[in-house]
């Protein structure tokens, strides 16, 4: 493990053990860069500037948007700052912006910290924590959290990677998403219904090329498949396979043409683990309720395969 100065992203910390190397910056916990084998698995961020797009972020507690960043706690409104301004919505949580604190470290794991205080729209005082361990094959990540508030309090967390298969291009990737159901949103990004997936285009279960997709959508029944929620697979075979946990039923995929990359703009693919679905303040739907003193955590990580089933 080493540890660098800091930078836009706040201290560097470098894993690495078994040609298997990942980056991680304080700031948002974010996850900057991911090698196999110097094949690259996710899309850097450089150090000199915030995360484009949301690029490697931790989203706590709650990911996605909260509706004209408004909730309602035991019958009392709520009003979260809006961090989505042109879109009127609170997104991605309250650690966007907040530097961690590294509290164990070793060669190939490292553990941050961040308290999420009382502020406007939230009430609660959580404990929260990532761990970022390496895998032989990738890396596996574990987000915790602890409540102490006098109160029971919601809690969701998601994250933002945007993953690659080395220098494929894009647009020749085949994403495979183990989802039975997608989130029907309305111009300013939020859920106004949930439709299953079969039959449609939104229907990745059978793999669809990266450069046939334009998406920002949202995705339930996420069901994975001996671990892996998602894959991304080059046309020689190799891939890089999102695997999620129990507890994570929801994925965001993201398509965005003007990823900034090598001093250009062009095609990236986001596929973002979920805890809870858009809007999850106000649907209820898969937050954990945390009582006073209790502990929750859920894992997601990354592999990757080399073209012929090898690492």
């Amino acid at each position: 493990m080493l540890e660098s100065a800091i930078t836009a992203t706040g201290r560097a910390v470098t894993l690495e053990s078994g040609g298997v190397r990942a980056e991680i910056g304080t700031v948002a916990a974010v996850l900057r860069s991911l090698t196999v084998d110097g094949v690259a698995v996710t899309e850097p961020v450089p150090a000199t500037a915030p995360p484009p797009q949301g690029c490697g972020l931790v989203l706590v507690p709650w990911p996605n948007r909260v509706r004209d960043g408004r909730w309602t706690l035991d019958g009392a409104a709520q009003q979260l700052d809006l961090t989505e301004p042109a879109r009127g919505n609170a997104i991605h949580g309250l650690l966007r912006n907040t530097d961690y604190t590294v509290l164990e470290q070793s060669a190939g794991a490292v553990t941050l910290g961040a308290l999420i205080p009382p502020q406007h729209g939230w009430p609660f005082l959580l404990d929260t924590t990532v761990r970022y361990a390496l895998r032989p094959d990738g890396l596996a990540v574990m987000h915790s959290v602890r409540n102490h508030s006098g109160r029971t309090a919601p809690w969701a967390v998601g994250a933002h990677p945007y993953l690659r298969v080395g220098a494929h291009p894009i647009e020749e990737l085949v994403l495979t998403l183990h989802a039975g159901t997608r989130f029907e949103a309305d111009e300013r990004m939020n859920p106004v219904g949930e439709h299953p997936v079969a039959g449609t285009a939104f229907d990745l279960r059978g793999g669809v090329r990266v450069g046939e997709l334009d998406l920002d959508t949202a995705f339930g029944e996420v069901v994975p498949v001996d671990g892996v929620a998602a894959r991304l697979t080059a046309p020689d075979g190799a891939a890089v396979e999102l695997l999620q946990g129990a507890g994570w039923g929801y994925a965001q995929v993201f398509t965005p043409r003007i990823f900034p990359r090598d001093g250009a703009r062009g095609l990236a693919v986001a596929v973002e683990p979920m805890t809870a679905p858009p809007d999850a303040l106000n649907s209820r739907r898969g937050l954990v309720r945390l009582a006073p003193g209790e502990r929750a955590e859920r894992g997601w990580g990354l592999r990757y395969t080399a073209a012929g089933g090898s690492r």
